[in-house]
């Protein structure tokens, strides 16, 4: 059973809101955006957004195969290089390493494959999904109800 609803503070919720909304129109392609969102919610082990983001990777047109394998994706074949560039940062970043941050080799990777301003971009959707998680964690948001959005 949820411990809180915070959508019954919608104040406090409205910048998270508006940053979704920005990674959303950022021009970042829609599925590197939901691999990136779960790859993050599968880090910090959050249902909720695990579940949303994986009914809207497939929305989106996703496979189920590299839904399925994004847990592995250093091993598995199904990525292209941005993507894998997008996921190694998404994972620098939420894992900081309290005295190196980001590696310099992940950032050049990353830089290799992204604009300065789609880095941004991507470094956003880190945050806002880290934000989200931080929510529907410790609330126990219940997953199983989500239907995805329209794509």
């Amino acid at each position: 059973m949820p411990r809180f609803d915070v959508t019954k503070r919608p104040d406090a919720i409205k910048p998270l809101l508006a940053l979704s909304e920005y990674v959303k129109n950022s021009g970042l392609e829609a599925n590197l955006i939901e691999l990136v969102l779960m790859r993050v919610s599968q880090l910090n082990g959050c249902a909720y957004c695990l579940d949303m983001h994986s009914k809207d990777a497939r929305a989106a047109g996703e496979t189920e195969q590299r839904l399925y394998l994004l847990q592995a994706w250093r091993e598995a074949p199904f990525y292209s290089p941005r993507e894998r560039a997008a996921l190694a940062w998404c994972e620098a970043v939420t894992r900081l390493d309290p005295i190196h941050g980001v590696p310099d080799e992940v950032y050049e990777e990353a830089r290799a494959q992204f604009s300065a301003e789609e880095l941004i971009d991507l470094n956003m959707a880190v945050i806002v999904i880290n934000g989200w998680n931080r929510i529907a964690i410790p609330s126990r948001a219940e997953p199983g109800h989500y239907k995805p959005a329209r794509h």
